[in-house]
């Protein structure tokens, strides 16, 4: 059969990619990258208007449509291939990431009069702003009994999209009023590229409470925690799903010209960035974890039943691989937190001596640390630096690092952080086993998964399970292709099912990790230590992170 291929396109925090892979085998033919004009907005926005507070992130939605553009045209250029050939497109993106737009899908930080209204513009995922409405919503979920209702998780993260709603209502009722929906970012590049109101039944399972058998949050709740939300689901949301695999629609003939495409093609449906990266990686069994590491992380792992405690959420089933529950968690910052200590904590010395070794901080503190033993630093720390996801589903706790004296070096405190963000992901491996998921091997990804051996060596000896390595450093933007190719379909020159989809186009590298016996023992010593601090700082037993960031702001 002649070739044929799809497009993926992976939406991070900073920037954009966009991939054209060939359908057989998942090679990639060409890639392009396009980082955002406005970055993240955590200051101030583009007419430099102060943000009221301290945890704010918001961005600029036109980014996202000039990466579109500029990237897809890029790679269908680069992979010299036929446009007809191009069967797909499917996209992922970070969430929950949400805009209010017009009813011609024009987002309202465009309109004159908002254009210095911060609750105009995008709320990336990591918007903290919106922990007061978090917890708000936690509090009438606890009354009401429901809190631990699989649609819900047992807390409620101010990642999630009714806390940021909810803080449009409270601080700008005028621009929620206004707003003709309100969407995930995902979700609003699908439907400018078809013309619909389709939405993404990943995203809506996972940060919209939606689930196929109860919808959205009930009206009577919506309308007890605030009146103005009350038709929230009618009015701003929406209930055309489309589920993984399937498509949104199609595309249309002026988006088709702007790319360099043939109009007709479908468009996946968005998925959650993180959640791409399961088939992108060929995570595709019940006894496979997908884990990526990257400046935060995410863990996936397949189950039959759905599950949610302790910051560990479900979704729904179906969402992400046919048949499937995906149990889901992750640490809040880990690539960032190293990067905080290399930027701001690190002595002159040790830039000094990399910098004469022809390497990077980085990579100069882990070979440091590589020749440590495992707790002969006497350090550990609490990889809190971004907040905590789980098991406390707090965006104001912070880090914390014990054990340091006036002979701590930064490669010992460098490993240590290491070591946290191990013991984190273990925490959560731990609840994945209480949800009866028979995980036997970690396939890794993402940009530490590929450059730091010592890491993967740790977190190897930490979890006590083999950790395989995905064969590409794109595996959010492969994902998001193989969606594509089954959207297209196989009469198409795709596939049926996303399994047979992951088991031609993802690929894993020859190396694996394996525990080391010896770390192993002192390990689990360490991860006893770790997880009583864990409790030490459990914000029901203790405000002190919360007094401290009230200080803050």
């Amino acid at each position: 059969m002649k070739k044929k291929y799809v497009i993926g396109l992976d939406y991070g925090t900073l920037s954009g990619r966009a991939v054209l892979v060939d359908c057989a085998d998942g090679t990639i033919l060409a890639s392009a990258v396009k980082n955002y004009e406005h970055a993240v907005m955590d200051r101030s926005l583009p007419g430099g208007e102060i943000l009221p507070g301290a945890d704010w992130a918001l961005q600029y939605p036109q980014d996202y449509l000039d990466v579109l553009a500029e990237t897809v045209h890029t790679v269908v250029q680069k992979g010299s291939v036929p446009k007809e050939d191009i069967i797909g497109i499917g996209l992922d993106f970070t969430s929950c990431t949400i805009l209010p737009v017009d009813e011609k899908n024009e987002p309202l930080c465009e309109q004159e009069q908002f254009r210095g209204e911060p609750h105009a513009y995008v709320k990336l995922w990591k918007h903290h702003g919106a922990q007061p409405q978090a917890d708000q919503i936690s509090a009438l979920l606890e009354k009401r009994g429901e809190i631990n209702n699989i649609q819900y998780g047992g807390k409620i993260s101010s990642e999630l999209l009714l806390p940021k709603v909810l803080q449009i209502a409270e601080e700008a009722p005028h621009v929620y009023e206004a707003a003709d929906q309100i969407l995930e970012a995902g979700d609003w590049l699908t439907q400018r590229l078809t013309g619909g109101r389709k939405r993404s039944g990943n995203l809506a399972g996972y940060k919209a409470m939606w689930t196929e058998e109860t919808g959205y949050p009930s009206k009577a709740f919506l309308k007890e925690l605030s009146p103005l939300l009350e038709n929230l689901a009618e009015e701003k949301l929406g209930s055309d799903i489309a589920l993984a695999g399937e498509a949104s629609g199609t595309l249309t003939q002026e988006w088709a010209d702007r790319l360099g495409l043939a109009a007709g093609i479908p468009v996946a449906a968005a998925i959650i960035d993180s959640h791409a990266g399961m088939p992108g990686s060929g995570v595709s069994r019940p006894d496979q974890m997908m884990m990526v590491v990257g400046t935060s992380s995410v863990m996936l792992a397949l189950s039959e039943d759905g599950y949610a405690k302790n910051g560990v959420v479900s979704g729904v089933k179906n969402a992400i691989l046919p048949g499937y529950f995906a149990l889901e968690s992750g640490l809040a910052a880990v690539g960032d937190m190293f990067g905080w200590f290399v930027d701001n904590a690190a002595a002159q010395s040790c830039a000094k001596q990399a910098e004469e070794m022809g390497a990077n901080l980085h990579t100069y503190l882990s070979e440091k640390a590589a020749g440590l033993k495992p707790g002969a630093n006497g350090l550990i720390a609490l990889d809190w630096w971004n907040g905590n996801k789980t098991p406390y589903v707090d965006g104001r706790l912070s880090g914390a690092l014990i054990g340091c004296t006036l002979t701590t070096k930064p490669e010992e405190i460098y490993r240590a952080l290491i070591e946290a963000t191990a013991f984190g992901t273990k925490k959560i491996l731990d609840l994945f086993e209480e949800a009866h998921a028979d995980i036997k091997t970690i396939i890794a990804s993402g940009g530490i998964a590929e450059k730091n051996p010592l890491l993967m060596q740790i977190y190897a000896d930490v979890l006590e399970r083999e950790i395989m390595v995905s064969d590409t450093d794109q595996t959010a933007a492969l994902g998001s292709a193989v969606y594509a190719s089954v959207a297209a379909g196989a009469a198409a020159g795709g596939y049926d099912t996303v399994g047979e989809a992951v088991s031609n186009m993802s690929h894993l590298k020859d190396i694996v990790y394996r525990p080391n016996p010896e770390n192993t023992e002192r390990y689990r010593e360490l991860y006893g230590i770790y997880s009583e601090l864990v409790e030490l700082f459990d914000p029901k037993k203790s405000d002190v992170m919360g007094r401290l960031h009230r200080l803050r702001q």
